[in-house]
């Protein structure tokens, strides 16, 4: 009968005859593979060239980048998801080796690679082999079992389960066929048994079903598998590029090039630019190559949409369909620009009728259905979008409108600009400036926007304050200030009058100077700030709107007459040093301003830095005792976009008596409270208020304070505490409110 050995004796021409087959089969692959790659390179050069200084690699960066890719930092925020991708990943470094042996052994007679320690080398790969298919069978449980919202369910999404799966049994039962085919002596028989804890039970089992070592079935037992190895390894080869896997090539690549700069500086528009044809992105082609990069590099997870505020609460907007959707239409338009398919093979994965047709938009049914009045559910937003993206037949993907039949402006005026989504991004996906970038093509170039966000750009045109109040009483807190605190605020003007010179400009913002609830929290940083002995001043008159709520609905044009108006204006009084309570302001002028000529060296402050540094000088020293159970809001543009968590905690912990309770999800995972993106200024008409949300998530520790430090996020917070009937229990502060009160006993 014959034998493993045997196959030494194979006539030449049979052996080489295997060669060529294998050398065919894998240079096929590898050649569609070339080409799938290369067209949707070719796709993504039809984008405005990247401006690579944005995101050119400071030093240290490449430790980011490295706990990123090796150390999986944001992949393991979710621990179990985390884990089974760690096994993938370095699963698969680690069998690279033993595919190669395998591949070796079956084009060689069972001749294995000269590895040291050889026996050690098969033991680390059957137990490798058995802990990615352990990971394959969770991953379908988590899909499958407990049903993740944000996971996708379907064909598509299991192929990769069904690849990777089927790679791993062929090894093992390649390996259990070729024990059983092999004769003592043998290459094969060279691994002993206990290194062989998979291989040899499942050689038993099949010895068990009739297969006789050294026989003719063992030796096409091991044929069979080894040829099948091989095909699912070239097939997934050609499949990775042409699917959300794609990302093992291009995420790497994105996370190199992730943004140097800070996540709140948007890219400026040129709007002197006489050549440029439109202003935002009102077709992909609009959009940088690195933007193009992103939607190749989604990995369809779904932990952006999980946090998205807009996605939790019963809007049309999910993150993680936007860059789906831009990428299905990316590769639909630009196959029909460059006339090059992507799909290899064409004719098995490609729809076979020569009608053009392309992804769009359908109707989108009601489709929240909360479990709880307050709750946070994103099945009703994945399910909406899942059923709304259909192919329509006759559809030219060229023709196909961006705004409209790719993202609904729905989807647009939903993003409250929190970034949450790119903060739980594990591969750098940029989503809110796609989604800026597309309402600036709105509002610049169509005027297309809700008549409530227009309402507050006019009113920001005509008097400098989103409410449309008179630009004359920009003022009155000064004088209001001074009947409620004896404290008279001085302004620039009068002081370079007087031959004076303030330090620190105290910049109020419109709702410092307009709002009656936030002039309180400016009053008592007015106070600390007169306590310690700081001399500041403000601009009273002369201070106008950041621009930073007509930048993020995205009239850029307003934003930039603002700025340099305002630049103008700091210039104008040698400007040094800036403290603001507006986070928005404290973003725009720390990393927006710079942009458009204002000083880099000029310190801008949030009042809880400042705070914090004079707590730390001794300068402010609270000694009166606050029984208060307080809860942490933090707002999105002081910690995601400038990272600062610390200081408006360090004042808490600063206060006697004060304790603080941390909310599920704060820090940098906390929930927008749904005033950020202009959204300030327009009204919510679908699923449940943001706030109203944000508000219950707080409300679970049982505070009796919600703190926070931004006026928009403290009229966010009032609001949720009246419509939840808690605002008799609990109230909602500003950090420098409470420091104010142990300060000066009040």
């Amino acid at each position: 009968m014959p034998s493993f050995l045997a196959l030494r004796n194979v006539d030449h021409w049979l052996i080489g005859g295997r060669w060529a087959l294998f050398a065919a089969v894998v240079l096929f692959a590898i050649t569609m593979f070339a080409m799938v790659v290369q067209r949707r390179i070719l796709y993504m050069r039809l984008g405005v060239p990247a401006v690579f200084s944005r995101y050119r690699r400071k030093s240290g960066s490449k430790s980011g980048f490295t706990s990123q890719v090796l150390g999986h930092r944001k992949l393991l925020n979710d621990v179990r998801s985390g884990v089974m991708h760690l096994v993938y990943f370095y699963g698969f470094i680690v069998l690279q080796f033993g595919a190669a042996d395998l591949v070796w052994k079956g084009l060689n007679q069972g001749v294995p690679l000269p590895l040291p320690y050889y026996n050690w080398f098969s033991l680390t790969q059957e137990m490798t082999v058995t802990l990615v298919f352990a990971a394959v069978l969770y991953g379908a449980f988590r899909r499958y079992g407990e049903r993740l919202p944000r996971l996708k369910r379907g064909w598509k999404p299991s192929l990769v389960m069904w690849f990777i799966g089927s790679l791993m049994l062929t090894v093992l039962f390649s390996l259990a066929f070729e024990r059983l085919a092999s004769v003592h002596g043998s290459t094969a028989a060279i691994v002993e048994a206990k290194f062989a804890p998979v291989s040899v039970p499942i050689a038993t089992m099949l010895e068990s079903a009739g297969v006789e070592p050294q026989s003719t079935a063992a030796h096409a037992g091991f044929e069979l598998f080894w040829w099948l190895h091989l095909l699912v390894l070239l097939s997934f080869l050609v499949y990775v590029p042409q699917s959300k896997h794609f990302h093992l090539l291009t995420a790497p690549v994105n996370l190199w090039f992730r943004r140097s700069t800070p996540p709140g500086r948007l890219v400026p528009l040129n709007l002197e630019d006489e050549e440029a044809e439109s202003f935002g992105a009102g077709k992909v082609e609009h959009f940088s190559q690195k933007q193009m990069l992103d939607l190749y590099a989604c990995v369809e997870c779904g932990r952006c949409t999980n946090v998205c505020p807009a996605s939790s609460t019963g809007k049309l907007l999910s993150p993680m369909h936007l860059i789906v959707k831009l990428r299905d239409h990316l590769t639909e338009k630009g196959a029909a620009i460059t006339s090059k398919s992507p799909w290899l093979p064409a004719s098995l994965l490609h729809s076979k009728s020569r009608e053009p047709q392309a992804h769009v938009m359908g109707a989108v049914l009601p489709a929240w259905e909360a479990e709880s009045e307050w709750g946070t559910n994103i099945a009703p937003t994945m399910a909406a979008q899942a059923g709304a993206w259909n192919i329509k037949e006759s559809a030219k993907p060229e023709e196909v409108e961006l705004i409209g039949e790719v993202l609904t402006e729905e989807e647009l005026w939903a993003c409250t600009t929190c970034r949450n989504c790119e903060e739980q991004c594990p591969v750098g996906n940029e989503h809110v400036d796609k989604i800026i970038d597309m309402r600036r093509y709105l509002v610049l170039m169509e005027g297309r926007l809700p008549s409530d966000g227009q309402r507050a750009l006019q009113n920001i045109e005509r008097q400098s304050n989103p409410w449309g109040l008179p630009r004359a009483e920009r003022a009155a807190w000064i004088k209001d200030c001074e009947n409620r605190t004896g404290i008279q605020v001085p302004t620039m003007q009068e002081l370079k009058k007087q031959g004076k010179k303030a330090d620190v400009l105290l910049w109020a913002g419109s709702m410092g100077a307009y709002d009656m609830r936030s002039r309180r929290v400016l009053y008592d940083v007015v106070r600390l700030l007169d306590h310690a002995g700081i001399n500041y001043a403000t601009l009273g008159l002369e201070e106008k709107s950041s621009g930073d709520t007509a930048r993020r609905i995205g009239n850029e044009l307003l934003f930039q007459e603002l700025c340099r108006e305002n630049i103008e204006t700091l210039n104008k009084y040698g400007v040094t040093q800036i403290v603001t309570a507006c986070p928005h302001t404290y973003n725009t002028f720390k990393n927006e301003y710079p942009d458009f000529g204002l000083n880099p060296s000029i310190l801008v402050e949030h009042h809880t830095e400042m705070l914090s540094r004079l707590l730390e000088e001794g300068l402010l020293k609270p000694e009166h005792k606050i029984e208060e159970r307080v809860t942490v809001h933090d707002s999105c543009y002081l910690g995601r976009y400038n990272d600062t968590y610390e200081a408006p905690r360090s004042l808490l912990r600063s206060i006697p008596g004060v304790s603080i309770e941390e909310m599920e999800r704060s820090g940098s995972n906390g929930m927008c409270c749904g005033a950020g993106g202009g959204l300030m200024w327009m009204e919510e008409h679908s699923g449940t208020r943001i706030n109203h949300a944000r508000t219950a998530q707080a409300l679970e520790v049982k505070p009796s304070v919600i703190s926070s430090a931004c006026p928009y996020c403290l009229t966010m917070m009032e609001d949720g505490l009246k419509a939840l009937g808690a605002d008799e229990k609990v109230i909602a502060r500003d950090v420098a409110e409470l420091l104010a009160e142990s300060v000066f006993g009040e």
